[in-house]
């Protein structure tokens, strides 16, 4: 997956009173005069992340998917639910689940700094020795057979991140005679890779930064040890989906947030804190408001290994049921301790990545921004890079956007002045390490972005005109339909493991 690009965007100030008034016509005159954030509370919202802390506390520290951290999670959200008259269902599901059980890398005789690849195969045991070769680098570097000399047969290959994907590199390398790899990041950081899918994985597969790439790069033909004991195990686990009572079901406004962690830590901003906002918003909305559009709220599982939980969720759908949804919101990370304040640029207004959403993203986009511009926060945009659960709603032609307070970026100078917070540090500095706890959260970061998803819900709920307009839903079909091509390319071709980078 692509690290995730920050660039400033047109000033709160410019945009404000447009997209605030923007926000106002989509509620109409009838909506309770106490919007629907002021009843979400951060200290509600926390207490939330508490039981999720003390989940994991009781089981090994984790609420990763297929362990019982998770399980206990899906069955506190959904008690809460049900109490609160929703709708409420925990579909299963089955998916390979990658478990690193051990890693080591030695090169010319001294411990090396590194990782696996998430679906790296495993070497025997006692690993794989064998002389180091480096790769050429130029624009491409190991995406083409001659990147590669005479002296990579038999080796294990060094290789610099950039323009193809490690699952590519590892393939070419290993086609070439290579029987590892190690791809040194471009940039300053952990590589954090994955290889996508197991049926890409080819060769034992290790990942480390761009200061030790560099320095092995001038020690080709040194001996390397690399040892990865990996496995996969089919695991079965679940969603939580729950609907409103009320409201129109051929328009629904649907809200997620990953409800997993890693194995590494308890996941409290990661994704605690989405997941706990989102929650306290269902809680205080009910399962039967007084609503034009019914609202589904779903809690994905095993997002951090793949976005499973919603990729299969879509899936499940017909295009029909597809077709009820008007849009999706997600919300990955609003808590984040050295936080950024971050929407998803629906209509790539800035001009970085992957393009805009499907037709009616910006509006989304527009909305979130009004909604934090009226508690005087400041959004700038953010990519939609397929690192979270939107991707396959964008695949199949369904309007998104979503909050995000930012993971293993750094802070800039401009965003430490406008935020607060420190320049020259990650947003998350204990993003997928079991730093993510309790104790590790922005509480002022959470309730604002708590509040303002909690306030574009509750606006949706009463139209969605201004995103998807006066359609009928064969004029909605035709659309999405003509959009299919271009947004399953653009969204599957990037949907891996959220934290994981895969070019």
């Amino acid at each position: 997956m692509s690290s995730r690009t920050i660039t400033p965007r047109r000033t709160a100030a410019a945009l404000a009173a447009t997209c605030a008034a923007a926000l106002v016509a989509i509620a109409p005159a009838s909506a309770a005069p106490a919007g629907l954030g002021d009843r979400v509370t951060g200290d509600a919202v926390n207490r939330h992340l508490v039981a999720l802390q003390r989940i994991a506390d009781l089981n090994d520290g984790n609420r990763a998917s297929g362990l019982p951290g998770y399980e206990a999670s899906v069955d506190y959200v959904a008690g809460k639910l049900r109490g609160a008259g929703f709708d409420v269902t925990t579909p299963e599901f089955t998916y390979d689940a990658f478990y690193l059980d051990s890693f080591s890398l030695a090169v010319a005789g001294q411990p090396t700094e590194g990782d696996a690849l998430e679906y790296s195969p495993a070497t025997p045991q006692g690993g794989i020795t064998a002389p180091l070769s480096v790769a050429a680098v130029d624009d491409t570097p190991g995406c083409e057979a001659t990147d590669f000399g005479p002296d990579v047969a038999g080796s294990v290959a060094l290789i610099q991140r950039g323009s193809c994907t490690f699952a590519e590199k590892q393939q070419v390398a290993a086609d070439a005679g290579a029987v590892g790899v190690i791809i040194y990041n471009n940039v300053e950081g952990p590589l954090n890779g994955t290889l996508g899918d197991p049926a890409d994985a080819r060769i034992p597969s290790a990942g480390t930064s761009m200061q030790v790439g560099q320095a092995l790069a001038g020690q080709a033909g040194a001996e390397v040890k690399l040892d990865v004991q990996s496995r996969l195990e089919t695991v079965t686990t679940r969603n939580v989906v729950a609907q409103t009572r009320t409201g129109r079901p051929d328009n629904v406004v649907m809200a997620g947030a990953h409800l997993d962690s890693v194995p590494e830590g308890p996941g409290i901003n990661d994704n605690g804190s989405g997941s706990a906002g989102l929650l306290e918003t269902a809680l205080r909305m009910g399962g039967s408001p007084q609503s034009e559009n019914a609202v589904r709220f779903a809690w994905w599982g095993a997002e951090e290994s793949g976005l499973v939980g919603s990729t299969k969720y879509v899936q499940s759908l017909t295009f029909e049921q597809q077709l009820d949804i008007a849009l999706y919101l997600n919300f990955d990370m609003i808590g984040s301790p050295n936080a950024a304040y971050l929407a998803y640029d629906g209509d790539d207004s800035d001009g970085v990545g992957s393009g805009p959403g499907p037709q009616g993203s910006g509006q989304i986009e527009q909305d979130l921004t009004a909604a934090m511009a009226a508690q005087g926060v400041e959004l700038e945009g953010t990519d939609f890079d397929g690192r979270s659960d939107y991707g396959e709603f964008i695949a199949n032609g369904i309007p998104a956007g979503g909050l995000f307070t930012g993971a293993e970026e750094v802070k800039t100078e401009a965003q430490a002045a406008k935020w607060g917070g420190t320049a020259g540090v990650a947003f998350d500095p204990n993003y997928h390490q079991p730093g993510d706890h309790l104790g590790n959260i922005d509480h002022v970061a959470l309730e604002r972005n708590a509040k303002g998803l909690a306030n574009v819900i509750e606006a949706y709920s009463h139209s969605t005109e201004a995103v998807n307009g006066m359609q009928t839903r064969e004029q909605r079909a035709a659309l999405r339909q003509s959009q299919l091509s271009t947004f399953a390319e653009h969204a599957r071709g990037t949907a891996v493991p959220h934290g994981h980078n895969a070019i």
